[in-house]
């Protein structure tokens, strides 16, 4: 289904890409994106083990950030087993199936140490798959998983389904990146540490309040006026 898109961030493995690529191309899916791999993709390794599905494999659309491989996404939803000090919702699996979206993207973090605040700060719900206390599954294990969660979507009939009215990612990161311009003229903070933490903090308020286009359009506007 091209409407979802399956991100792995900063891959370390090349067989960990090659095998998620085969996970999704047995479930049915084939769009995923990855995100500054270590290893420049695609290579022989990888190709290897995505087995049958080397079709999907060399269409990889890789990117140097993930604003930039969710920027026409308008739901976001990011994998993580720890638990954050911002808040983000968190969505079961099969609760997934019940949202509506006219791109739909799932964010896996690196095999080492899985997603940052910032980079988890792009998504609009956090979902986990349960294990016994907090163990990690393997990157492929976990896209396994999800998918197979997520499977049934391509089944399921959506002619009357409204779409969904949300921002897409390129609107928030358009009006932040503005937004933070204007700020650094006017000296708010020298502090890398509280200004990375402010825009966190902004993209998470933006991700989940479930603001429409008209919303932001309007305190876009207001924000330029004061900017003047």
């Amino acid at each position: 289904m091209k409407n979802i898109q399956f991100i792995l961030n900063k891959p370390q493995l090349a067989v960990n890409i090659g095998m998620s690529v085969r996970s999704l191309g047995c479930f049915g899916f084939k769009n995923l994106s990855i995100v500054n791999p270590r290893h420049v993709w695609p290579n022989e390794e990888g190709l290897n083990a995505s087995k049958h599905f080397s079709s999907i494999a060399i269409k990889i659309k890789v990117y140097d950030n993930i604003a930039k491989s969710i920027k026409n996404s308008d739901l976001i939803i990011a994998t993580s087993v720890r638990k954050r000090d911002f808040n983000i919702p968190f969505i079961k699996l099969e609760e997934i199936k019940k949202m509506k979206f006219q791109k739909l993207s799932i964010l896996f973090g690196q095999e080492n140490n899985g997603l940052n605040n910032e980079e988890i700060s792009h998504a609009n719900f956090i979902t986990t798959i349960p294990t016994v206390g907090s163990k990690s599954l393997n990157l492929s294990h976990s896209v396994s998983i999800v998918a197979y969660a997520l499977s049934n979507i391509l089944l399921t009939k959506k002619k009357n389904l409204p779409k969904n009215k949300g921002l897409k990612s390129i609107e928030i990161e358009a009006f932040i990146e503005f937004l933070f311009k204007e700020l650094d003229k006017k000296n708010f903070t020298t502090l890398k540490t509280k200004r990375d933490k402010l825009q966190i903090s902004i993209r998470n308020y933006l991700k989940t309040s479930n603001l429409k286009h008209n919303d932001l359009k309007s305190v876009y506007g207001i924000t330029k006026f004061l900017a003047n």
